[in-house]
């Protein structure tokens, strides 16, 4: 009699010529090994970063500085994340010392720079803590970084710039403002056929080319001051020609199936962040990114939850008025948000079947903590892909630079970085 048994990798091997593998791509992220010779990759390291702008009510937000640990009570503010306790970290008395704008609280956020830190020029940045990340982990997904933020009516905060995000000269990094711009880029199909692509991509090397010949002309004789600009226009260059060699090398990689319908064009407010949450989710479960900002919205979600006032008018609350109640209504429907981000991650299943949740890190905040106070901003820190201690209500030595969040953050992923902006050294307490 036939042995029917068959191993079943024999069997698939041996059907080769009947029916071939498809291309997998796992829940958790895309693996071009072989799904029957391999065991599941270790999944990757992730980070997120959810600016608010303009920060929170210090009142009912903050836990008590002398309720320490993991015991502390929740305040009002944060009590939508009690399922979540200890899966969240909240750090105290952080600062970043070169803050002076008081309304800038998504321009300085990740960067911690000297407004004034070039001489001769009234505003300077550096590069920010996720912009780090994704010169290292950028290299492998189709897109290095992805920078989600609001239209310009809607900005959580003044500063130039629609994102979180600042590259290594300073300059601020655009960002896709809304959720079907964003579900666009990640998951539909280009209908430019493959070889018209590769044309444009050719035609925008020779004139970029072109460029570089002409600027390299222009370098004799010039004064100091003008040379500065130049060496900024090259690196300039070398920024498009970086963008174009990633884009030839994923030009014929499809894109991945999206795991969500197409967004709505009318979601603005709560649930546009809601819709943005579950993008993130999906962007970096499918791997198309492993570091994503996103600067939210103030002025819609204040709208859409039915609290009076605007975004400014409203971090200025007084006690006991209608913009305090709205300061506290914004708050707890953030919680409320953030809750939910932190459900999806842990449903959501990577190959090996542990949680996505177990491979991100992520923090919520301002670098203002409300009205002009920029001492102690609200800090919150989750997942498990830094190997944080959670859980804690951490309250570290007063003036301690945020930054030292931020490299604690950065080195726990993996990132190689030894320092980051004013930072001085790691948060011993944050670490595992």
């Amino acid at each position: 009699m036939m042995k029917t048994n068959l191993d079943r990798r024999h069997l698939l091997r041996g059907a080769g010529a009947l029916i071939a593998l498809p291309a997998l791509e796992s829940i958790g992220f895309r693996r071009f090994a072989s799904a029957a010779d391999k065991a599941p990759a270790k999944p990757p390291k992730r980070m997120i970063f959810l600016g608010i702008g303009y920060g929170v009510t210090a009142e009912s937000w903050f836990p008590d500085l002398n309720d320490k640990g993991a015991g502390y009570k929740l305040p009002e503010g944060l009590k939508p994340l009690a399922r979540h306790k200890n899966d969240f970290s909240i750090v105290q008395r952080c600062k970043h010392q070169f803050s002076r704008q008081a309304h800038w609280g998504s321009t300085y956020w990740l960067t911690g720079a000297n407004q004034y830190g070039t001489p001769g020029q009234s505003f300077s940045n550096t590069i920010s803590a996720d912009q780090v990340a994704a010169a290292q982990f950028g290299k492998h997904t189709r897109y290095t970084s992805i920078q989600l933020g609001t239209d310009a009516n809607d900005r959580n905060g003044h500063g130039p710039g629609n994102s979180l995000a600042w590259d290594q000269r300073g300059k601020p990094l655009s960002a896709w403002n809304s959720p079907l711009k964003t579900y666009l880029k990640l998951f539909a199909a280009n209908d430019i056929p493959l070889a018209q692509r590769r044309a444009m991509l050719a035609e925008e090397r020779s004139v970029l080319d072109s460029v570089m010949i002409e600027a390299k002309d222009m370098q004799r004789g010039l004064t100091k001051s003008d040379t500065d600009k130049l060496d900024e226009y090259f690196q300039s260059i070398r920024d498009i020609e970086t963008r174009l060699s990633k884009s030839e090398k994923w030009m014929d990689v499809p894109k991945s199936r999206s795991p969500l319908e197409e967004p709505d064009t009318a979601l603005a407010g709560r649930s546009e962040i809601e819709m943005m949450y579950k993008l993130m989710v999906a962007a970096i479960q499918t791997d198309n990114t492993r570091v994503i900002t996103y600067r939210e919205p103030g002025s819609r979600l204040l709208s859409s939850i039915g609290a009076g006032g605007n975004p400014h008018n409203v971090s200025h609350y007084r006690a006991g008025s209608e913009t305090e109640v709205s300061s506290r209504m914004r708050d707890k429907a953030h919680s409320e948000l953030l809750g939910g981000l932190i459900d999806q991650l842990k449903a959501t299943r990577e190959a090996d079947g542990s949680r996505l949740f177990d491979h991100v890190a992520l923090a919520f905040g301002s670098n203002i903590r409300s009205i002009h106070y920029l001492n102690n901003p609200p800090t919150l820190i989750s997942g498990g892909g830094a190997n944080l201690k959670l859980g804690q209500n951490l309250v570290l030595n007063a003036g301690t630079p945020l930054n030292n969040v931020w490299l604690t953050l950065l080195q726990g992923v993996g990132v190689n970085a030894e320092r980051h902006g004013d930072s001085t050294g790691v948060v011993s307490e944050l670490q595992a």
